[in-house]
């Protein structure tokens, strides 16, 4: 190797430093979403996670595109999580082990779809809807009338050009972005996760 300073380097920030504090190797090594603890976190930038961790609360509602170790980060925080999933084999896999305050749904996917219609045909107001599965730009344009008042959207992988739509669509209507840059969980290529806000949020931005 050119550079083994780098490689010695890299290996002892496995038991030391800000990788190993944020819980990344566990991440890698489990190829889960983990924090150093092995508590489950969301797959979104660390960034994101430190920001939102510190303002949910037991009174907030999400829904969310997309089910799994997100599903159990937010329902240990917030009132009622509510998530629906595409992957079929995957749901089987994980709805029994669902929190009681968390709600799985099973739905097929069909581009601008029932699925993507998932948050307002359930006829309930969220505090905040995050947008982690398929058929984003139409998620984020369906689920918009799902928001409660105070609502915020949550767009991951924002930084791809194909959820430009998505974005450009939120601000249209009165959203502005904070976008939180990075790394995450087990994962080493830089990527955004985008929280679309209104003046009055319940996020307190």
């Amino acid at each position: 190797m050119a550079k083994p300073n780098r490689l010695n380097a890299l290996l002892s920030y496995g038991h030391k430093g800000y990788l190993a504090n944020i819980g990344w190797f566990k991440a890698f090594d489990k190829q889960q979403a983990v924090d150093a603890n092995g508590d489950p976190l969301p797959w979104v930038t660390y960034s994101f996670i430190d920001f939102i961790k510190e303002r949910l609360n037991k009174e907030q509602r999400i829904f969310e595109y997309g089910s799994g170790s997100s599903t159990l980060f937010y329902a240990k925080r917030v009132a009622r999580v509510v998530s629906v999933e595409h992957d079929e084999n995957w749901f089987n896999k994980i709805v029994n082990t669902k929190p009681q305050n968390a709600d799985m749904i099973f739905t097929k996917l069909k581009r601008g779809g029932e699925y993507s219609k998932k948050a307002v045909l359930l006829g309930e107001k969220f505090d905040i809807i995050i947008v982690d599965g398929r058929d984003r730009v139409n998620c984020c344009k369906e689920s918009i009338l799902a928001l409660s008042p105070t609502g915020v959207m949550v767009l991951d992988d924002s930084e791809r050009p194909e959820y430009n739509e998505a974005r450009l669509f939120l601000k249209e209507n009165g959203f502005k972005e904070l976008l939180f840059s990075g790394i995450s969980p087990g994962l080493f290529y830089l990527k955004a996760t985008s929280v679309f806000y209104k003046t009055e949020n319940c996020l307190g931005i």
